[in-house]
């Protein structure tokens, strides 16, 4: 290589290298596109348009939600793993996606690991178990009796194969060593709609949605699937109180696509955690039972790498399917 040809290509390293310093030091310089990868009124929509309004802010440019649901989650994560690594394209994923559905469904065309880079773990939802009004068990120990006496005859709702509510089910029902008919639904809201009207007699529920029924009575919350009883909810018993050892909670994190730049990582998380601090929002946040758990970037892979380990142990030793 000549002494010329040599020089020529340094400058034009010098000005790539320089070109995409630029680009990183000005975004944003339009919209960001945040993908929530279940339909609009579930717990990640809501969750996603309180902080995408709030990241407006400190970023100066909009952060718009744009709902693509479908096969519990990945199609939407799908999008965003192929979506342009230039920060522009990011994602609220919830752990029923990121962290179960890998050891339920073959072939994503994704891998969590690999091809995507956390921008943080966010923030975490109770699920509660309900009961349509007209069911008389009105506790775990009941239900349980119930289910005993007539196995296979209960309904149960869920979302989706693979969702939260659906493992969350699977797992209360294998460790309470009953027998419960899987009835699926194309959303969360048909799905509460049948507990509502009687067509299943149970389903559990994320808080967001679960909350304002019980109040209004049109539905019974008699347990939470926390570790702890929650402070909104302080009369519903854990069903670990009964079943020791169960624990699920629905969590949310705010995701980009592999190889998005560090600096845009940072600027995007800097804009979520000054989020997650805002009084107003937090105040928001909870009132809708969302309890804020920030997490950083470089936190991140190990908590994924723990969830999932942890799930997929779970889901192979209760042998939870898609069916």
């Amino acid at each position: 290589m000549t002494p010329r040809r040599s020089l020529i290509q340094s400058i034009a390293g010098v000005s790539l290298a320089s070109g995409a310093a630029q680009a990183q030091d000005a975004f944003p310089s339009r919209p960001i596109t945040l993908v929530v990868a279940w339909a609009p009124g579930g717990s990640s929509d809501l969750v996603g348009r309180m902080v995408a309004e709030q990241m407006s802010k400190t970023l100066g440019q909009p952060v718009v939600v744009e709902n693509r649901p479908g096969a519990s989650g990945t199609i939407g994560q799908a999008s965003v793993a192929r979506a342009r690594p230039d920060g522009y394209t990011i994602l609220m994923s919830g752990r029923g996606t990121f962290a179960m559905a890998g050891h339920l469904m073959g072939n994503r065309g994704y891998d969590d690991a690999r091809d995507f880079a956390a921008i943080g773990l966010l923030c975490e939802t109770p699920i509660y178990l309900c009961v349509n009004n007209q069911f008389l068990p009105r506790d775990v120990p009941a239900l349980i009796a119930v289910a005993k006496a007539r196995p296979g005859q209960l309904n149960y709702a869920s979302s989706g194969a693979g969702s939260s509510a659906h493992i969350a089910t699977e797992l209360f029902l294998a460790m309470a060593g009953i027998e419960v008919q899987n009835v699926t639904y194309r959303g969360g809201a048909p799905a509460v709609q049948a507990l509502i009207t009687g067509e299943v007699q149970m389903a559990f529920v994320d808080a967001v949605t679960a909350l304002p029924l019980m109040q209004a009575g049109t539905v019974q919350g008699i347990a939470i699937g926390s570790a702890a009883r929650f402070a909104l909810t302080p009369a519903v018993p854990t069903i670990a109180e009964t079943l020791p050892g169960y624990e699920i909670s629905s969590q949310f994190a705010l995701l980009a696509p592999a190889a998005t730049p560090a600096p845009i990582i940072r600027r995007l998380w800097t804009a979520m955690d000054a989020a997650m601090r805002d009084p107003a929002l937090l105040e928001r946040l909870r009132a809708a039972a969302f309890i804020p758990q920030v997490g950083t970037p470089e936190a991140f892979p190990a908590y994924l790498a723990a969830e999932t380990a942890r799930w997929g142990e779970i889901i192979r030793a209760r042998r939870i399917t898609m069916e």
